[in-house]
């Protein structure tokens, strides 16, 4: 049965629609906004994967056609994803992976095609709102409606998804996603501005999220909750739980006062390999759950650290929760390269370097967004090579975190160039990560605003980045400033910030 609700959204039409495409699809959703439209499709397997994470998959596919274009190339036909849509992909991937229930481990898969393109309003926030009524609409363990929306202010004015063309003109542009109640997800940029006038913007922003999701509710009205699969987390045997946390006492609180990274590593591998020794010589079927032995480790780990951090405000490496790592920079270090730095902050070291030519140089975009070809006179491309965190793996080109945290820095340093009539040249600036303990992306705003006043590059001011991190148990709450790795892994938050002196 085809069901179909159209509301006036942000001064623009907005109709969504089930029940007509997609229809083998555990769900599906059609979201038109203005006249760009997206295809939302999600699927699932019956059966639990045997990764030891959720296995959630999230494709975002522009179609030449969406714009009233045939792709260029001899084969005439969409390779591999452009940076626009694996950037969407991530904007759809951080709210909605956190809101699926715990120990839910059957793959799961996002589909979103842009099926029409208007060169004014943007596919990519179409894309939550559609996932979120697909989602809710199949036999998926997902109960939570979502939506999100691009803010931007104009004049003073703040503005709900303005159009590419009022982008333009603003000041801010900054994608928020949320429930009725809670943000989410932030991605955006800002010329430098102040941190409560960016606040002012959340609320803006989530005054639309909750309209959005007032149409979702109209839209369900009258409709029977969908027959959700059967499913059943995967849980740690009882005695297991109680026999492995029993032989880390005494042991486990000494590595984790461990403050290197690889040291504290080390010594957690080899308690691992300890505790299950012990176990094998006990009982040799404990040999097939070396996986199960690990994930408690990890939760006893998880739990013991956010507890000091809560309670002594003490994290692993010894800091305060406000405090930064130690910081060391260099410049000029490479004699063949217009700029160059070596940022290290803790355990995190970003070698960045800037690189000039002309507007032969510049990128040229095709894009569905724009009936013009795109040119780039700044590029910022940022690489995670595997010795970074001293692993070894093959090498298999430019990942979606590397082309998402270059996009992050990219955006936080354009807005302090000089315009191209000032300075004429087009630039740039590559950040190899050299050693990863947490805010690589943020390491590479501080070393590119190094490497670009190494270079001579006249920049407005210059420019940091820090990612912050929360614990929150109940009532009591930790901020924490600069967070390693794996306060990213067991902390409740990971925001990044970059600014000047005056805003963000």
């Amino acid at each position: 049965m085809i069901k179909k609700v159209e509301r006036q959204f942000a001064g623009r039409t907005l109709s969504i629609e089930t029940g007509r495409m997609a229809r083998l699809a555990q769900g599906s959703c059609l979201v038109q906004f203005g006249e760009t439209v997206v295809l939302v499709a999600t699927t699932v397997q019956d059966r639990p994967s045997h990764l030891p994470f959720f296995p959630l998959t999230i494709e975002f596919q522009e179609r030449s056609y969406s714009a009233g274009k045939i792709p260029g190339g001899f084969f005439k036909r969409e390779g591999r994803p452009s940076e626009n849509a694996i950037l969407s992909c991530r904007l759809t991937d951080r709210p909605l992976r956190p809101l699926f229930p715990e120990g839910f481990k059957h793959e799961t898969q996002v589909s979103i095609f842009v099926l029409s393109s208007d060169q004014e309003n943007s596919a990519d926030i179409l894309g939550m709102l559609g996932a979120s009524v697909a989602l809710n609409g199949s036999k998926i363990p997902f109960s939570t409606l979502v939506a999100s929306v691009r803010v931007g202010r104009i004049k003073g004015n703040w503005v709900i998804n303005p159009t590419f063309e009022q982008l333009e003109y603003s000041d801010v542009d900054i994608v928020v996603a949320g429930s009725e109640d809670a943000i989410l997800m932030v991605e955006g940029g800002a010329i430098e501005v102040p941190e409560n006038e960016i606040l002012e913007g959340l609320n803006k922003a989530q005054e639309g999220i909750r309209e959005l999701i007032d149409i979702q509710k109209e839209f369900f009205k009258g409709e029977e909750a969908p027959q959700i699969m059967e499913w059943a987390p995967v849980k740690s045997d009882s005695d297991l739980t109680a026999t492995v946390e029993g032989m880390l006492e005494g042991k486990i609180e000494g590595v984790l006062e461990i403050s290197d990274k690889t040291k504290r590593n080390v010594a957690m591998n080899e308690l691992t390999d300890s505790v299950l020794a012990s176990l094998i010589e006990a009982d040799d079927s404990y040999g097939e759950q070396e996986g199960s032995v690990g994930d408690i480790i990890r939760s006893v780990e998880k739990r013991l650290i956010r507890a000091r951090i809560l309670s002594e405000g003490k994290r692993v490496d010894g800091r305060n929760v406000d405090e930064v790592r130690p910081i060391n920079t260099e410049v000029g270090l490479l004699p063949r390269t217009h700029g160059s730095a070596l940022f290290t902050r803790g355990q995190t070291q970003a070698l960045v370097t800037t690189t000039f030519g002309s507007s032969r140089d510049e990128q040229r975009i095709d894009t569905i967004e724009s009936s013009e070809e795109i040119k780039k006179s700044f590029m910022l491309h940022y690489n995670f090579p595997p010795f970074c965190v001293g692993e070894a793996r093959p090498y298999r080109g430019t990942s979606r975190r590397e082309q998402g945290h270059g996009a992050l820095a990219e955006r936080a340093i354009r807005p302090l160039l000089p315009s191209h009539e000032e300075f004429p040249y087009t630039i740039r600036v590559v950040s190899d990560i050299l050693e990863s303990n947490g805010s690589s992306s943020m390491a590479s705003v501080c070393g590119a605003s190094l490497a670009l006043m190494d270079a001579g590059v006249p920049v407005k001011s210059p420019c940091a980045g820090v990612a912050m991190g929360l614990i929150k148990e109940g009532d009591d709450v930790a901020i924490l400033t600069d967070i390693l790795g794996l306060e990213d892994a067991l902390g409740d938050m990971d925001f990044k910030v970059a600014g000047t002196n005056t805003g963000v």
